[in-house]
């Protein structure tokens, strides 16, 4: 890779990040090319030549939080072995992002939802599908723990994710609304208490 295009890809980088910070602080729609290229120091110009239209910089901002969550979340847990300690390790971790991340920036799945999910288009359809995906791997991995004998054969998956996934919005809300520095913990009590529930006798 040649310098221009290097610094080029790190100009991208930088104006999606700058978008990134926007949207968590005020919401998808704020993002538009001129807002952007204020908060990052480039022309209006430079910010389309690089990063494209207004809807093009805002799915690129819906992509990099969703990379950004999986390096922190995911990635890391497929270290783990497979079942119970890789879903235990994904839950542990993202409690410690929801504590150290989301509850400084906010979280642009669960913003973005609120703020999209009477809306139609392509927007609301890319982030559906990061979502869905989401918990989609988390129902392969719970399946998975089941497989290993690590919870209960019976074990509905996508009922268990929609539990973690409630517990994780109530511990956004209490960590952000009501800055409740204890809510973590309170969470990881939750989950040991839920993951008792669904473990063999």
């Amino acid at each position: 890779m040649d310098a221009k295009t290097q610094k080029s890809e790190m100009t991208r980088a930088a104006i999606v990040g700058g978008a990134l910070d926007l949207a968590l602080a005020e919401g998808l729609e704020a993002i538009t090319l001129q807002a952007v290229a204020d908060r990052v120091g480039l022309s209006k110009s430079g910010v389309f030549s690089r990063a494209g239209s207004r809807e093009a910089l805002q799915k690129a901002v819906i992509e990099e939080y969703g990379r950004r969550f999986v390096t922190d979340v995911f990635v890391p847990a497929m270290q783990a072995p497979k079942g119970l300690p890789r879903l235990d390790n994904i839950v542990q971790r993202w409690v410690t992002r929801m504590r150290d991340v989301e509850a400084h920036t906010g979280c642009l799945y669960t913003a973005g939802a609120f703020e999209l999910d009477d809306r139609e288009g392509e927007l609301r359809d890319l982030l559906l599908s990061e979502v869905t995906r989401w918990r989609a791997t988390l129902r392969r991995t719970v399946q998975q723990a089941i497989d290993e004998g690590h919870l209960k054969a019976d074990t509905d998956p996508a009922q268990l994710v929609a539990e973690l996934s409630a517990m994780f919005m109530g511990l956004l809300h209490d960590v952000r609304f009501l800055r409740d520095s204890s809510a973590a913990a309170r969470t990881l009590a939750t989950w040991q208490r839920l993951l008792a529930s669904y473990r063999p006798q």
